[in-house]
């Protein structure tokens, strides 16, 4: 029986016993990430081991990949911002769009224990990469003109309606991401 730990690990590490498994392409994605991320530390100057990692280094990592973005937010200026679907080009820059990064952080910080790293240490389980998700999120709804709706909103509809203990289905609550 596999651990926790055992699941992203390679095609050579498995056991003459089992039958080699294709990674998923979720565990694919993961390993890609982890990779990135590894070599964007190896490339500090100077280098910085993956034991000294802090959340300030996930966060500059994060600010880095902004350059690759493909996600136009219009800054406060622009005559555009907050119209969802503006009329015309503009040069505001392309950035990394909200969803993408919270998705990349969920897999690094997934990848950083079964790699061996603890919970208590995790830099990408950091209060203050929550924090600057939050802003990157509010930020680009606020230039697309679309308020993100919190979901503690809702809860006073359902207490409503029936009654019931909104605690218990809360995890169960699903998020669309385009």
């Amino acid at each position: 029986m596999s651990s926790p730990r055992d699941r992203g690990k390679s095609l050579m590490e498995s056991s003459g016993s089992e039958p080699p498994v294709t990674p998923s392409r979720y565990e694919l994605q993961k390993r890609r990430d982890w990779n990135t991320f590894g070599q964007y530390l190896k490339n500090q100057r100077p280098p910085v081991p993956m034991s000294h990692c802090s959340c300030n280094h996930v966060l500059d990592f994060l600010r880095y990949l902004d350059q690759f973005g493909k996600t136009k937010v219009h800054v406060p200026g622009c005559m555009f911002y907050g119209q969802p679907e503006p009329p015309a080009p503009c040069t505001c820059p392309l950035r990394q769009a909200w969803g993408s990064l919270d998705a990349l952080i969920g897999r690094l910080r997934a990848a950083y224990e079964e790699n061996g790293g603890s919970p208590e240490t995790n830099p990408f389980a950091s209060g203050a990469i929550r924090v600057y998700l939050r802003e990157v999120r509010e930020c680009q709804a606020k230039a697309r003109g679309i308020p993100y709706k919190k979901k503690k909103k809702k809860k006073p509809t359902a207490e409503i309606g029936g009654g019931r203990d909104d605690s218990s289905s809360s995890s169960s609550s699903s998020f669309s991401f385009s």
